[in-house]
């Protein structure tokens, strides 16, 4: 269902807490007419990714470049040297076309996001039922040292304290009632 305007809804959540799970679920069931919006990272892509799919790979050089030009919606530095976005044109496009997009970035971002739309924004933080848990879960995925994953443990318990800045929270402690939480805050706003 088409609106005049699009609407924007920013699901926030620690990597390892089940968000692209529940974002794939949602997109592929086609609700609301949700269009995924592709951020844009400086990091390398993993063996799965797929550039302008997953993310808009791009270098530091060309990253900082669009910063300075003034390309993002919003831009984090989220870990040194690592840099994710939300480029202008992938967002504005969609809502000006009537189209319902998802974003897929950090708490501060969000926040961002908020800000400059307001009341077109929902915005969504998936919180792991505990940290341990989370843990786990990016041990068992297996694509990340062991550094790496207490960088990204370290990173959630930072995040984590921005959760009740957003408009919905949902913990990912059973994925189908993930999923159908956000499912329903997702309809409830849209409407």
């Amino acid at each position: 269902m088409k609106s005049k305007t699009g609407k924007i809804i920013v699901i926030c959540a620690p990597s390892g807490c089940g968000k692209s799970t529940i974002l794939n679920t949602l997109l592929d069931s086609g609700i609301c007419n949700l269009k995924f919006s592709v951020s844009a990272t400086n990091r390398k892509p993993r063996p799965d990714e797929e550039d302008g799919v997953h993310y808009h790979f791009m270098s530091t050089d060309q990253f900082r470049d669009a910063v300075a030009e003034g390309k993002f919606v919003e831009w984090e530095q989220v870990y040194p040297g690592r840099y994710y976005g939300t480029l202008k044109s992938e967002l504005q496009g969609a809502i000006d076309s009537g189209e319902n997009v998802v974003l897929d970035i950090d708490v501060k971002g969000a926040m961002h996001v908020k800000e400059l739309f307001g009341d077109k924004v929902l915005t969504i933080f998936i919180l792991p039922p505990d940290i341990e848990t989370l843990r786990k879960r990016l041990i068992g995925r297996g694509t990340d040292a062991m550094d790496e994953i207490e960088r990204r443990v370290n990173r959630a318990r930072y995040e984590i304290s921005f959760a009740d800045k957003c408009d919905g929270r949902v913990i990912n402690d059973d994925l189908e009632t993930a999923i159908s939480d956000t499912r329903r805050l997702i309809r409830d706003f849209i409407g």
